[in-house]
């Protein structure tokens, strides 16, 4: 079992209560991380929000007051009561309608901060994993990281407060003033609200359940859609079309029986809720015109009860129809906090020893590797020493063990035990920036990204000159097909190269790490790619620079491998042949019948 599917297996089975508890401490955490650089304005909305909904939930009052008071003193003539009412109630609605629109329009502004600042986030920390936590964590998964999840808690935050927020507090001052004017009303709405609390406890038990599911069937989708699609050409070469139609409809089929399962759960909440609400109402009308009619309750007071308490239920329903983006919202931040999380097994010294120029020799002190814990030993104990400027090839079969040491000196893995020293120097005390500026690697999957062919080879030294860029396409041979393009250097290869064919997308990654000028130059397959032309335009290139850097060279083609001044042949993870070419041939070995089989190819 691979490391990625393993993840995907780990990441579909349900969480166990210990580890549930510490994903949730993790999205408070993470959340508490958002808000802390907003709190003020938090404070401001919340201070606008209380007062907003004090003067709205005050308008039934004005209202009780007014037919209590201003109807009769209107009656005897005296119409100040009435104005006074009118005035005030107007004056309320313009209040709270006005701090309202604020904290509305402030909780969208600072929603979008905390989300810009999290996708920055996210960005920077895919950024700096290393190369096991991307071959472990799919693309797809990240971008839906980036996407779907980062919508969700756009909708939370943008409306969050309002609904959410304002609606509780409308609640409980709601429920204060009817108390506080007739305490058997209060009772009576106080007794309805026992059923109308079970019914919320069940709703959002069985809701959060359905998100959940929605969250991650969501998910599933797009991972299995992104890999489709970036791996296009091997599902046609493969004829896999049908096979992807097939995963995809069961996907999509979950997605939709997951969403129809949170609509059923809703569509019996949403109902339910308003009959309590209509029968509460009822209820309060009953009991208060009874008493109305025994005299121990006001007509204005009455009318204002009956307001409050269809207006308790509002809020009730307002919270109900947000709550399906409120589990989406807490299980994406979930899925965000789980994923900033994740520890690299690459990690950069906190007091790295300075190592700004490199001879660029490189010693393996009994290195031995494995890529999981319980995986196979693929690089036995080894002892190695380059000399630097020297250019070493190493050959072998597939899966001996090359590309190994090629991944453990750029430190793209450590080691699982010894030491990999550059200059003397244990690259795990070395920083990033050093590591890059002295260990470059060309390897066969030659990225181009979207821009200009300059702005490609320019990677290699950022703030390169023109002058530059154009000696380093010289120095490898690519200048010449580089200025047959429509543009020349200025030419957009589109993205991923699609304009230039795969050999000159190799020749322009040979520009750009020869730009960089490393101590030590990696290819891994570099020249696989090329026809015979261009790798004969390759090698002298390579002839010219490869001399002045400390070079190891991974092909299966001989033609590069006999420019080397030294020739490893890895055999089941251990260096079973060490010696130049023209020695190893001599010496009738494994690499003599390499060359023999390439000289009768010949």
């Amino acid at each position: 079992m691979t490391a990625a599917t393993s993840r995907k297996d780990e990441e579909q089975r349900d969480l166990t209560p210990a580890e549930a508890k510490a994903s949730r401490k993790r999205s408070f955490r993470l959340l508490g991380e958002l808000i802390s650089p907003v709190k003020g304005q938090f404070a401001l909305m919340a201070l606008m929000v209380v007062v907003a909904q004090l003067a709205v939930v005050a308008g039934p009052a004005i209202i009780a007051w007014g037919i209590d008071n201003g109807i009769p003193a209107l009656m005897e003539g005296n119409s100040i009561p009435a104005l006074q009412a009118a005035a005030l109630h107007i004056a309320c609605a313009l209040i709270g309608g006005a701090l309202t629109f604020g904290y509305v329009r402030q909780s969208v502004v600072v929603g979008q901060r905390m989300l810009l600042a999290l996708r920055r986030r996210v960005f920077r920390f895919t950024q700096r994993q290393d190369l096991e936590f991307h071959e472990r964590y799919t693309s797809g998964r990240i971008v839906s990281r980036q996407t779907s999840d980062m919508e969700a808690l756009r909708e939370l935050l943008d409306a969050g407060v309002n609904v959410m927020v304002g609606a509780f507090l409308s609640m409980v001052f709601t429920i204060v003033l009817i108390v506080a004017m007739d305490p058997i009303t209060g009772l009576v709405m106080l007794l309805m609200l026992i059923p109308c609390v079970a019914l919320t406890v069940w709703f959002q038990k069985r809701s959060s359940v359905e998100y959940r599911a929605i969250r991650t069937h969501s998910a599933r989708l797009i991972v299995h859609f992104v890999e489709a699609m970036a791996g296009i050409r091997a599902v046609q070469a493969f004829r896999k079309e049908g096979r992807n139609q097939k995963r995809f409809d069961t996907l999509a089929s979950d997605y939709r029986n997951a969403s129809l399962r949170s609509i059923q759960v809703f569509g019996t909440y949403q109902p339910l809720l308003r009959v309590l609400a209509n029968v509460t109402i009822a209820a309060v009308l009953v009991v208060g015109g009874f008493r109305v009619l025994s005299g121990d309750l006001q007509v204005g007071v009455l009318v204002a009860l009956v307001l409050y308490s269809r207006r308790f239920f509002q809020p009730v329903d307002e919270i109900a129809n947000f709550y399906n983006a409120f589990q989406s919202a807490v299980a994406a931040l979930e899925k965000i906090a789980n994923l900033l999380a994740e520890q690299p097994h690459v990690k950069e010294s906190a007091t790295p020893t300075p190592l700004p120029a490199s001879d660029g020799q490189i010693d393996f002190e009994r290195v031995s590797f494995r890529y999981t814990a319980d995986g196979p030993l693929v690089l036995k104990p080894l002892d190695l020493h380059i000399p630097a400027g020297q250019t070493v090839a190493l050959v072998g079969q597939t899966g001996a063990g090359k590309s190994t040491i090629a991944k453990l000196i750029s430190r793209f893995y450590d080691a699982t035990d010894g030491r990999v020293a550059l200059d003397g120097v244990d690259l795990k005390d070395l920083s990033m920036q050093d590591l890059t500026r002295n260990i470059v690697m060309v390897t066969q999957e030659a990225y181009l990204f979207s821009g200009t062919v300059a702005d490609n080879i320019a990677l290699g030294k950022p703030g390169a000159s023109r002058e530059e860029i154009e000696a380093a396409a010289r120095a490898i041979g690519a200048d010449e097909f580089i200025e047959k393009l429509p543009y020349g250097y200025d030419t957009d290869v589109s993205k991923r190269g699609g304009r230039v064919s795969a050999g000159q997308r190799q020749l322009i990654s040979f520009a750009r790490a020869f730009l960089a000028d490393p101590r030590v130059l990696i290819l891994d397959e570099a020249t696989s790619s090329l026809d015979i032309p261009s790798e004969r335009m390759v090698q002298e290139g390579l002839t010219k620079l490869l001399g002045q850097r400390t070079s190891l060279i991974i092909a299966h083609r001989l033609t590069t491998v006999m420019i080397a001044d030294r020739v490893l042949v890895v055999h089941g993870g251990e260096v079973v042949e060490d010696g130049s070419p023209t020695e190893l041939v001599a010496a009738g070995g494994r690499f003599a019948a390499l060359y023999r089989a390439w000289q009768d190819s010949m």
